[in-house]
């Protein structure tokens, strides 16, 4: 892959139909879609989530056939994916960034002339600005909309509970990475 430009997503927050939640105590036994990702699943078992790893494109109808209660996305794809309309409840846990990556075939990319290759790189940097535009603004109504829409939402939490119940979950990771590296993550701004 040729990485192009760095976007972003926005922060994930956890939706779901069974209940608001407000603590770490409130996910127990939710059955929620998350990434294929194996940091991500370890995290979400740790706080005794179910966790159904499943491609985006299955997560409408899972939630809409009851196979998952819930799942995690920014209010970005919240509202894109129009999941308000198959989940009652968005808690804003902001508990992970989620970056958007433009990328390109990189054998593609080296075909390219020089010159044709700075009309990609230069059309990913307008991108990228529409795309942060767009998310900062999603961020700045999602919460008016998501509720117009019907959904329950909680903005509010303690999120050094969260951090707290995460404590066993971390040192596992502190095991295979190193703390150094662990610090780092939790340090990070």
């Amino acid at each position: 892959f040729k990485a192009l430009a760095w976007g972003e997503n926005g922060m994930r927050n956890m939706t779901n139909n069974k209940r608001a939640i407000n603590a770490p105590d409130d996910l127990k036994g939710l059955k929620i879609r998350t990434m294929e990702n194996p940091v991500h699943v370890a995290a979400y078992k740790g706080l005794g989530i179910v966790t159904t790893p499943m491609a985006m494109q299955e997560v409408f109808t899972a939630l809409q056939q009851g196979t998952v209660d819930g799942q995690e996305n920014p209010l970005s794809v919240i509202m894109a994916a129009k999941l308000d309309q198959v989940q009652k409840h968005v808690s804003l846990t902001g508990h992970v960034y989620s970056p958007a990556i433009f990328l390109m075939n990189k054998a593609a990319f080296d075909k390219l002339s020089p010159a044709d290759q700075k009309v990609f790189l230069e059309a990913a940097k307008v991108a990228v600005k529409a795309n942060r535009a767009r998310v900062d603004a999603d961020d700045a109504m999602g919460v008016t909309y998501l509720r117009g829409k019907g959904m329950n939402v909680v903005e509010t939490l303690d999120k050094t509970k969260f951090v707290a119940a995460l404590a066993p979950v971390y040192a596992d990771f502190e095991k295979q990475f190193g703390k150094a590296n662990m610090d780092k993550i939790r340090n990070y701004k």
